[in-house]
């Protein structure tokens, strides 16, 4: 009987801990790509996310991509938003810059706003990742 209320106990406390690093280290890590790994001293994971997100981000702007606006419109509108404002402060500046807002006339340009998107959602990943990390869920 007392193995089963240990075992109770046991799970009933793995909650994760919260603490100043889980809440800034997501923050900063959407902000910028790979700096929530990079405040953690995970320096070439942090590196390596904030080279590949970037250029991704920077490749789909150079093709004259199409950066999605906030609306209430179409679902692949609303999902195409989602995947950009999860590159965090590559959206804010190139929203800012007026930065993707043509009309996509070309193959490239297509390609492009898939690139913004993708380089969006890896961010979200990398903020999870950055998240468990700090929480100490991953090492």
């Amino acid at each position: 009987m007392a193995n089963s209320t240990a075992g109770r106990l046991k799970t009933a406390n793995t909650t994760p801990e919260v603490n100043a690093m889980s809440v800034v280290a997501p923050a900063l890590g959407w902000l910028i790509p790979g700096a929530g790994h990079i405040i953690q001293r995970r320096w070439i994971r942090g590196l390596l996310l904030l080279v590949s997100i970037t250029s991704l981000f920077v490749l789909g702007v150079m093709m004259q991509g199409r950066i999605y606006r906030p609306n209430g419109g179409d679902i692949l509108d609303m999902l195409g938003f989602i995947g950009d404002i999860g590159a965090g402060g590559l959206y804010i500046v190139t929203r800012g810059m007026d930065w993707g807002q043509g009309a996509i006339a070309r193959a490239t340009a297509d390609y492009g706003t898939k690139f913004m998107i993708v380089a969006g959602l890896l961010n979200l990943i990398a903020v999870a990742d950055a998240y468990h990390i700090a929480i100490g869920k991953k090492s």
